[in-house]
C-alpha cells in the first residue's frame, strides 16, 4: 500500500466494485428490464442471452 502497489475502494454494491474495476458502467436496469447500451449489465445480459437462444437451438435439434 505504501508503495502505491494496491489500492483499496470502499464500495456499497457489486455494481460499484465493478465500475471501480473496469471503469465501465454497470447501470441498473431499466423499467422495462433492460440495461442501457455500452454498460457491463448490458453485456452480461446480451450473453445471457445469446446462450440461452443456443441452448434453445441445441434442444430443438
Amino acid at each position: 500500500m505504501r508503495q502505491g502497489k494496491f489500492h483499496i475502494y470502499a464500495v456499497k454494491t457489486i455494481d460499484e466494485g465493478i465500475e471501480v474495476l473496469t471503469g465501465v458502467p454497470a447501470w441498473q436496469l431499466k423499467p422495462d428490464g433492460t440495461c442501457p447500451k455500452g454498460t457491463i449489465n448490458y453485456l452480461v445480459s446480451k450473453k445471457l442471452n445469446d446462450f440461452a437462444d443456443r441452448l434453445k437451438e441445441y434442444q430443438s435439434a
